[in-house]
């Protein structure tokens, strides 16, 4: 089969093992699909920037999507977060495995496979809230998934070097500690499994369901703090209205208002070096 790469995914190639894995995916591909009897597509394009991901047709004549993922630490567990939740309200996986490096799986295909995104904003809330709803659960014992502070700790330590570097919007610094001491506590609380990447580039139109989640990030930690992709990927809304968009998601999603603005208080806190106007969210909604 001929081989393309989408561009989005030469994007970081110089990132510390990337380039080999790039160079390993033909091969990888071509294994794949002997071993799962694949008649494989050209990849999606533009791509995204951590997995090649085309359609393919299996042995049966079924449509399905066949993902080769580069190993990242926030999406680790992705397979076997998609193997437990197994269907209910996400992408099926048919097969999955780790192999050359790579996290393999054949997926659900969605049909017409449409974003969210496409919704009315407010259609898209209850959705989102909806899909979390199904999706949050006790994790089974001897579950694989790390705990959300393991995440958050991640972060708020590369906030703090950017910060000590001066590479960040204005903030008081009382009120970035404050943030980022926030930001570890609350991710210490909780034991539901949770979907952390959830927004509206990540639900698709699908046959079996009106839609359906894709790449899941899962950890286990505070429910609360799952709405908030939503919520930094919807910018109008959240500079407008920072602390009424959020107490919306909290009384859709069932969760305690309080608890959801404390969260987007820390992530914006967080987030502000990649994305200055929440620096302006964070003063909104800072404990008074």
């Amino acid at each position: 089969m001929s081989f393309r790469l989408p561009p989005a995914l030469q994007s970081g190639a110089d990132e510390p093992g990337k380039r080999a894995w790039i160079e390993a995916l033909p091969a990888t591909i071509e294994a794949l699909a002997n071993k799962w009897s694949l008649s494989v597509g050209k990849p999606f394009m533009p791509g995204g920037q951590t997995a090649w991901v085309a359609p393919v047709r299996m042995a049966s004549g079924d449509e399905a999507v066949l993902k080769v993922g580069w190993p990242h630490y926030e999406a680790e567990h992705e397979l076997e977060g998609l193997q437990l939740w197994d269907g209910d309200g996400t992408v099926r996986v048919f097969a999955g495995e780790r192999v050359r490096g790579s996290v393999a799986m054949l997926l659900e295909r969605c049909r017409p496979g449409s974003t969210l995104a496409r919704l009315p904003m407010e259609e898209q809330d209850e959705v989102i809230a909806s899909l979390l709803g199904r999706l949050w659960r006790e994790p089974p014992p001897g579950h694989p998934f790390r705990p959300l502070a393991e995440m958050c700790d991640q972060w708020a330590s590369s906030y703090e070097r950017r910060t000590a570097a001066g590479n960040v919007p204005a903030l008081d610094p009382g009120l970035a500690r404050e943030a980022m001491a926030l930001f570890r506590s609350l991710a210490r609380s909780g034991n539901t499994l949770l979907v952390t990447d959830l927004h509206a580039a990540n639900v698709l139109a699908a046959k079996r369901e009106p839609w359906l989640v894709i790449d899941p990030k899962p950890y286990v930690g505070d429910p609360a703090y799952d709405v908030l992709q939503h919520m930094l990927n919807c910018e109008e809304r959240l500079r407008a209205d920072p602390a009424g968009f959020a107490r919306r998601l909290a009384a859709l999603a069932g969760l305690d208002e309080g608890r959801v603005l404390l969260w987007l208080f820390a992530r914006s806190v967080q987030e502000s070096p990649n994305w200055p106007y929440l620096a302006g969210v964070a003063r909104a909604v800072a404990p008074r």
